[in-house]
């Protein structure tokens, strides 16, 4: 499928990678409904700062309204919808509002979709679905272990999505990224954590635990792997992995971050960062075969480069983050 003047609605567009994903269906010549989260300081999220903000279309309210999501679907013919609640450390506080947002906002999004005969649906899934890697590299077929309760709830949300493509023959496709990385990333995500707290001039930074590996995508590439799997001729109700096929540990990250920076510190391990012993997620590496197969793709941009841009980015935009709190 192409893209190219197709009317194209994102959800979760005010957040990290779907402002990046907004900005390159622009580029693709989609014409963009965007969805951010209603608030009344009408505060458009990361959408603010996007270069093509006066060429999409900007619309707010929240998919946990089921009369919103088929009013705001009409007309549409490709829907990406990245809406969720993320912050694994909020989903033991707050586990509640995660089955609302994650479940019952995907479900709502399905029957929208099925409503209004969209061409394809594209779901945001994530890599916590797997828990701790039982082999690596992981591939799609890996067996699904609920660490957290957001993993557990985005397990509800893919599984959501799979009965409504095989249920009422729902054209859509399950995009399931790895870790992702780069300008705009909330200040909760572990490199944002980093890098803001030595662009503040700490010498000790305080972190988790700094054993579990991680596969690391920069967030263009995971934009270039939705338009990939969006472009698929079928893959209806399947799964695809976005990532580098690459792991690497939080402690040896730290390091590497530092050395970029041209900084040295140490780490502090405080114990309000580590998850409950049996959620934490330890080890993560992506096959990125399935996709590279069926659409050409793999990411461009490597771990090194992308650190070096995501700390130029936040060195300019540091106001942004709270650098001397936790953020859950």
């Amino acid at each position: 499928m192409r893209l190219t003047g197709k009317h194209v609605f994102v959800t979760g567009a005010d957040g990290f990678i779907g402002s990046h994903l907004v900005e390159r269906l622009v580029k693709e010549g989609s014409t963009v409904t965007a969805l951010a989260h209603y608030n009344s300081f009408n505060d458009w999220g990361w959408l603010e700062t996007v270069p093509v903000l006066k060429e999409i279309k900007v619309v707010t309210g929240d998919i946990r309204d089921p009369h919103f999501c088929q009013t705001v679907m009409r007309g549409m013919e490709v829907v990406f919808h990245l809406a969720a609640l993320i912050p694994i450390p909020f989903s033991y506080v707050a586990p509640d509002s995660f089955v609302e947002t994650n479940v019952k906002g995907t479900l709502n999004i399905c029957q929208a979709a099925r409503a209004h005969g969209v061409e394809r649906l594209i779901h945001t899934s994530t890599s916590e679905v797997y828990g701790t890697a039982r082999y690596v590299p992981i591939d799609e077929g890996h067996p699904l272990e609920a660490q957290s309760p957001y993993s557990a709830t985005k397990i509800g949300a893919d599984a959501i999505v799979t009965s409504f493509s095989r249920s009422f023959g729902l054209p859509a496709v399950i995009a399931r990224p790895f870790n992702t990385y780069g300008p705009r990333q909330s200040a909760r995500a572990v490199i944002p954590t980093v890098i803001s707290q030595i662009a503040a001039g700490k010498q000790e930074i305080a972190l988790g635990d700094l054993r579990p590996t991680r596969d690391f995508t920069y967030v263009t590439d995971t934009a270039e792997g939705f338009l990939a799997i969006a472009g698929l001729d079928g893959g209806h109700g399947e799964v695809f992995h976005i990532g580098s096929n690459t792991e690497i540990s939080i402690g040896d990250l730290v390091k590497l971050v530092a050395r970029i920076m041209g900084r040295e510190v140490r780490v502090k391990e405080e114990d309000e960062r580590l998850r409950p012993a049996q959620s934490e997620v330890f080890r993560l590496r992506c096959d990125n075969g399935k996709l590279k197969q069926a659409a050409g793709f793999t990411p461009a941009v490597g771990l090194e480069e992308g650190l070096s841009r995501t700390a130029e980015w936040l060195a300019r935009n540091r106001s942004r983050y709270k650098d001397w709190i936790y953020n859950v």
